[in-house]
């Protein structure tokens, strides 16, 4: 017997006893009197059993620590045994309510300031639940792919400061569990706490949320509470709800067909069994010794530039596994301390060995490779440092322009230059198979798992910050990003709730002459979004790295996010934006461009004439553009083009030198 039951027996005033025994008595009146008691008992262990069961419980959002919309009336929900009364008391205010046939529950609580107080709730029914440290603010939805999900631990080289000086107990994040639903909307959330930004408790914050709340907080001394619910890799339909996609031709008969369970699992076995993990063939590890061991001797190995892609020196069309060895030079002075190597960026996989020990490795291309190195590992004079690289497709090898070296103490090590390199395994190329259904990236998966549990819960706005995973379809993004924006609005019941998006940054290969992009067409899409009414954009093609699709500087995103919230969401007036294209008239062969915040005058970030124009013909045939700024106008042309019909700024994956900018 659960002790729970035994103590609530015991409490009743009947001693347990075993039943069984009590059948065994004679057939006289103590036989009934046993029946009777037998009957009781088992009367008294099913109530009991089923409150065990329908105990009130609330969503993992409701929670010691939040955050709670301040100046709008709020809902507060749960769960509950059917026909259950349930006593929600905010402070010394009651508010009193019973379950439905369906054991859910609902009290409205007023509008509250904010009070800089701690609060506590408690919801009663047949048991108390209490919830502690809970602040009046502004709470903000923020959701997206990897560069919200993007951490402070994982830039903790870049904003090291920030995070040692982090002491803002009234900042606080709800991180949403990554989960999948396809079948259709979840009641609640499997689990989640609020966390302070204290400290080391900083590091799972989201960078970008993390800097939007710190300059929120900062002006306004109201405390700001984050929910963050991103995804890296998401496509925006998986954001969407069902209603929400029902205009999309394309994307709804995929999630209808999805909730056919039987459908998604045979899909999902068929895949795995056609694709079954590949055994590794290394000759490197069958070796003996194997090629990290210090006791191997090398032969036959050839010469490859550290950072460089083994594709771009002299290898062609390798996806396999290619070992790079390098022996250096380590001063007595690093040895015995706490050391450290940084490997910029490596495409696909690695594993580093130092004088024969792993001390560590990364399984894909987007983490920055900074591993520690433990102070018995490094040796005065010769260090071998060995790296295991495995390539699935694309090149493979280092990323350039990246940080190579390994320090310790105040000494550091460049671990650029010449390597040597041979092949382990190289993988036969394979022809089509069937592939698994990525639940995450599935229309309205992630919508109805990490969203709609949220949606009673009262917010000031979203940041919104997605996209690179649609740019392979950035005419779609025309109509999805409005779509998610007025979905949400239906589904907080919040008409005028501010939005505020960022548009993608630069990223990829410099091109030095006009071409197309779908990188600019998306962000063309999000510029048109803000037709619709209380949103806002921030700009940031300025804060791209070329070759990392996640750029390490997170903190102008957020702030520039924070700028925009001032003016959409507080009424501050402020310029919060660069200039944005309004319109362009033609005079001769010049096109004069107008554009909106063009704060107290357009300048450009070099003193130099703008860059980043190109005008073209009735032919659509681009080039670059003469240009100069008159006023608050921006005048483009073209000798050899007498007759303009079109103009693009800084239309490109990653635009050279977009140096337009206002003075603020």
């Amino acid at each position: 017997m659960k002790t729970g039951l035994l103590k609530r027996s015991i409490h009743t005033g009947y001693k347990m006893q075993n039943p069984a025994s009590l059948c065994r008595e004679p057939r006289t009146r103590n036989y009934f009197y046993a029946m009777k008691r037998i009957v009781l008992i088992l009367g008294l262990l099913a109530m009991v059993t089923s409150a065990g069961f329908t105990q009130i419980r609330l969503p993992a959002i409701v929670s010691d620590g939040m955050v709670l919309q301040r100046d709008t009336p709020l809902k507060i929900w749960g769960w509950a045994s059917p026909g259950e009364k349930v006593i929600v008391q905010f402070d010394q205010k009651k508010y009193t309510t019973k379950t439905g046939a369906d054991g859910k529950w609902r009290v409205s609580l007023p509008a509250m300031p904010a009070d800089g107080l701690a609060h506590t709730l408690t919801a009663r029914g047949k048991n108390i639940l209490a919830v502690t440290d809970i602040l009046l603010g502004d709470v903000w939805f923020c959701a997206g792919q990897s560069n919200m999900v993007h951490q402070m631990n994982i830039h903790d080289v870049t904003y090291a400061n920030d995070i040692k000086e982090a002491s803002f107990p009234h900042i606080r994040q709800f991180w949403v569990p990554n989960t999948t639903r396809l079948t259709g909307p979840a009641e609640e959330l499997p689990s989640g706490q609020w966390v302070s930004a204290v400290g080391d408790k900083v590091r799972p914050f989201s960078a970008v949320a993390y800097f939007f709340a710190r300059a929120l907080y900062q002006k306004r001394g109201v405390p700001v509470g984050i929910i963050n619910a991103s995804w890296g890799g998401t496509p925006i339909e998986a954001w969407i709800s069902e209603d929400g996609l029902k205009k999309f031709n394309d994307i709804l008969p995929v999630l209808l067909k999805n909730k056919d369970t039987a459908y998604v699992n045979q899909t999902n076995r068929a895949a795995a069994e056609a694709n079954p993990p590949r055994l590794s063939d290394d000759v490197g590890l069958k070796s003996s010794p194997q090629w990290f061991e210090t006791a191997y001797q090398p032969k036959g190995w050839k010469s490859v530039y550290v950072p460089g892609y083994w594709e771009d020196q002299g290898v062609r069309n390798l996806d396999g596994v290619v070992w790079y060895r390098k022996e250096i030079d380590i001063p007595a002075s690093m040895v015995g301390k706490q050391a450290g190597v940084w490997l910029g960026r490596i495409i696909d996989a690695d594993e580093l060995y130092i004088n024969g020990q792993k001390v560590g490795g990364s399984g894909y291309m987007y983490p920055q490779r900074r591993y520690k190195v433990a102070p018995h590992v490094l040796k005065a004079g010769k260090n071998l440092v060995v790296v295991r690289v495995t390539n699935h497709g694309g090149k493979g090898g280092f990323v350039p322009d990246k940080p190579y070296c390994l320090f310790a103490g105040r000494d550091t090590l460049d671990l650029k230059g010449t390597w040597h390199y041979k092949v382990g395994e190289v993988f036969e190329p394979i022809g089509p198979r069937p592939q698994a259904i990525a639940l995450q990236n599935q229309p309205a998966a992630l919508y109805n798992s990490m969203v709609h549990p949220l949606v009673n819960y009262g917010i000031k706005g979203v940041l919104w910050y997605q996209g690179e995973s649609n740019t392979v379809r950035p005419e779609q993004y025309d109509t999805l990003l409005p779509a998610l924006i007025g979905d949400w609005r239906k589904r907080w019941e919040k008409p005028e709730l501010p939005v505020i998006f960022a548009q993608l940054p630069g990223f990829m290969e410099y091109n030095y002459l006009p071409s197309e992009s779908n990188w600019a067409r998306h962000r063309e899409a999000t510029l048109k979004t803000l037709k619709v009414p209380y949103t806002a954009m921030t700009v940031n093609i300025d804060l791209g790295e070329w070759n990392d699709v996640h750029p390490d500087n997170k903190k102008d995103v957020g702030e520039r996010m924070a700028l925009a919230a001032r003016k959409l969401a507080y009424g501050e007036h402020l310029v919060y934006s660069g200039p944005l294209f309004r319109s362009a008239s033609i005079e001769g062969n010049r096109i004069i461009i107008s554009f909106d915040h063009p704060g107290s005058g357009l300048v450009t970030s070099d003193g130099e004439a703008p860059a980043e124009f190109a005008i073209a013909g009735e032919d659509k045939k681009f080039r670059w553009a003469q240009s100069r700024i008159e006023g608050e106008h921006v005048v483009v042309w073209h000798d050899e083009i007498p007759e303009p019909k079109y103009v693009r700024y800084a239309w490109a994956d990653n635009p050279v030198n977009p140096n337009l900018f206002n003075r603020e």
